[in-house]
Order: structure tokens, then sequence, then C-alpha cells
């Protein structure tokens, strides 16, 4: 998928004829198949008797990963700023990276273990389950909003790359920032 991205930039900046692809079908489909193989592991036991390392590593990895995709996005945003447009890129990428690699980890990990419930109480609890579930909703959301967001600019329709990220760039930050405050808030009760 980076490969494809870095072999786009290349192409835009060869100067040779721009045509504009159709990314759309792509974006439903992959956001279709991410969303729903998620979805399908919430319900999921875990698998059983599986010791070949302790899973509990893999939220920890999460956490990480979301770190990363913070920073970065941190980074592309006064890349933008500084309208230094191939830093920019090069930060979006990196942050799609860590993103893809979260999402390997998070996958491997709903699928090796059981949900781990939490186990605060009072007001933690309330904050807990309300970042929890803003998290999880916009998290879906972020997949087809970042994936619209890149195609424009790939396409280098700037004005209507520039409407979609006014939305996608604080949602992506607050997904990536919760997936850490999430992980702190429940690590305890692994």
């Amino acid at each position: 998928m980076l490969e494809g991205m870095f072999f786009m930039s290349q192409i835009m900046e060869s100067g040779k004829p721009f045509k504009k692809r159709n990314y759309k079908p792509a974006i439903i489909i992959l956001s279709i198949v991410l969303i729903g193989i998620i979805g399908l592991l919430s319900g999921k036991r875990g698998a059983e008797e599986f010791d070949a390392f302790d899973v509990t590593i893999l939220p920890m990895l999460n956490a990480i990963f979301n770190s990363f995709t913070f920073i970065f996005l941190v980074a592309a945003l006064i890349a933008i700023k500084k309208r230094n447009i191939n830093v920019h890129r090069k930060f979006i990428y990196a942050a799609f990276f860590t993103t893809s690699l979260f999402l390997v980890t998070y996958v491997s990990y709903h699928y090796l273990a059981a949900s781990t419930p939490y186990g605060g109480e009072g007001i933690l609890a309330g904050i807990y389950y309300f970042v929890l579930i803003t998290h999880i909703v916009l998290a879906a959301a972020i997949v087809p909003l970042a994936l619209t967001s890149v195609a424009r600019a790939w396409n280098r329709e700037h004005d209507r790359h520039r409407k979609i990220v006014r939305w996608t760039m604080p949602i992506w930050l607050y997904v990536s920032f919760t997936g850490v405050l999430v992980y702190i808030l429940i690590s305890p009760y692994y």
C-alpha cells in the first residue's frame, strides 16, 4: 500500500500528463472490509490455548503505534501550515504506515485473546466508557475519511482535499490520542 502511495507521488512530481483515478470503489471496499473484520472480532472470545507468546504485549504495541500516528499527524499539520507539501506528504504516509501496523496488532490481539473488561468504578469508569465509545465510532469514520483525503490529494483535487481534511485531521488526531488513553486506562486489567 505504501509503495503505491510512493509510486503515485513520484508520478505526480514527474511532470507527465496527469490522469485522475477513481479511488471510490477501493475506498468503499477497504472501509467495509476493515470495519467488518474489526466488528466481527469484537464479539469473538479469543483463540483457545494460544501460548506462543504473551498476547498482552499487543495492546501496548497498539498504544505505541497510536502514539507515533499522533506525532506524525501533528508534524504533518505543522508542515502544511508552513506550506511544506513534501514534508507534509511524508508525515501523512508515516501516519498511514503506523496506523496500518496498529491495525495488524489490533486484529491479531482480538483474534488471539478475549476482550478485556474494564475493572474501574465511579467517575473513572464513566470517563473510560465515554472515551472508548467516541474512539470506536470515530475510528470507524476515519477509515473512509483518511482514504478519501489521500485520494483527493493524489488526484490533485486541492480544494476538495482541503475541505475534507478539515474533518479528517482532527478526527484522526482524536482517534490516535484516545487509542493511547484507552490503553492507559485499561492496562491494569490485562
